[in-house]
């Protein structure tokens, strides 16, 4: 299948201002891309010029404002002359009223880019798709040796049955499943005009180092605003630090490798991979290595299949500790 095979490529990076994007980003450009970076409107896109200036001032990123990503055209001038797409935008937030708050943008946003590079992306060879974990374990079961072949059917379900009365977390989840359910079944449904392939990344909870912009505690993306609050405030929204949430972590920056890697390597066509540093962590953990405690061992919790991600893309995870360590570090600079 395709891939791309030489840096000499252009990518388009879709939520470019988001948590995981920014370091898609910085690592796409230190391979020796040229990145396009789409975010919603041209005063979002000011900060990544600056971020990465010295990139900027010779011309291996531009930034494209798309609008409103849940418009179906709303790619439809940003997939030509690219050759591969890294498509990250999805709200992530659990402050929707109905489901269709947060599923349709989701829904809309990922069928959008894709028929948008059906028709105008030419020169496509590889499109990466971000989903989460979310879409791969139902939210109140516990299980180990989770693979690939596993759906979150139950929070669709929960979302159809309590609407607004569903869980926010419950509402994310369907958002992912039901968003990676579509694309899949768009590609197969038009395999025989596709030229590009298709590949998504599937992360669990992601943490570190924020390169995005962020003015304040409250600016955080999600997952670090949980982590921030454990550790920090010792707040954990009512979950239990000794048990919770007993899930899979991983590094920002080892999640954006994957996706680089996802482009340039030929066995990930087509592939749904799951990425996980670890599994499963509790917050206490965190709690713990802030503090230089060693973390416990947990033997009772979800754990998560990594056979597919070591033999497509061989990963090799930063630490919970060295995370933790550089996260800190990121918080002292700031002053918080």
């Amino acid at each position: 299948m395709p891939a791309l095979t030489t840096k000499n490529n252009t990518i388009l990076v879709t939520g470019a201002n988001g948590f995981v994007a920014s370091w898609v980003i910085d690592t796409l450009l230190k391979r020796g891309y040229t990145v396009r970076a789409a975010v919603r409107t041209e005063v979002k896109g000011q900060y990544i010029l600056e971020q990465f200036k010295s990139y900027s001032e010779t011309g291996k990123i531009q930034v494209v404002a798309v609008g409103d990503i849940a418009k179906e055209t709303a790619f439809d001038d940003a997939v030509k002359d690219v050759d591969g797409i890294i498509h990250t935008a999805s709200p992530v937030h659990l402050g929707s009223g109905e489901p269709s708050e947060i599923i349709e943008p989701a829904v809309n946003g990922t069928l959008g880019i894709l028929k948008s590079a059906l028709k105008f992306g030419v020169s496509v060879k590889r499109i990466i798709v971000t989903s989460s974990c979310a879409a791969v374990k139902e939210r109140q079961e516990t299980r180990t040796n989770i693979d690939e072949t596993s759906w979150n059917e139950s929070s669709i379900v929960e979302c159809e049955e309590k609407g607004k009365n569903a869980h926010p977390l419950d509402m994310y989840s369907a958002s992912k499943t039901i968003a990676e359910k579509r694309a899949w079944e768009f590609v197969a449904e038009h395999a025989s005009e596709i030229k590009w392939d298709f590949v998504v990344i599937t992360p669990p909870w992601i943490f570190g180092p924020p390169l995005q912009e962020v003015t304040s505690v409250e600016t955080l993306n999600s997952s670090n605003m949980y982590w921030y609050k454990a550790v920090f405030e010792g707040n954990f929204f009512g979950a239990n630090p000794e048990t919770d949430p007993a899930h899979g972590w991983i590094d920002v920056r080892d999640a954006a490798e994957a996706h680089a890697r996802a482009l340039e390597e030929p066995t990930a066509g087509g592939e749904r991979i799951i990425v996980c540093a670890g599994s499963p962590w509790v917050w206490q953990d965190f709690c713990d290595i802030s503090q230089g405690i060693d973390p416990k061992i947990h033997s009772i919790g979800n754990t998560f299949n990594t056979a597919k991600e070591h033999s497509i893309l061989g990963l090799e995870y930063r630490t919970m500790k060295k995370m933790t360590d550089d996260t800190l570090a990121y918080i002292t600079k700031k002053g918080w």
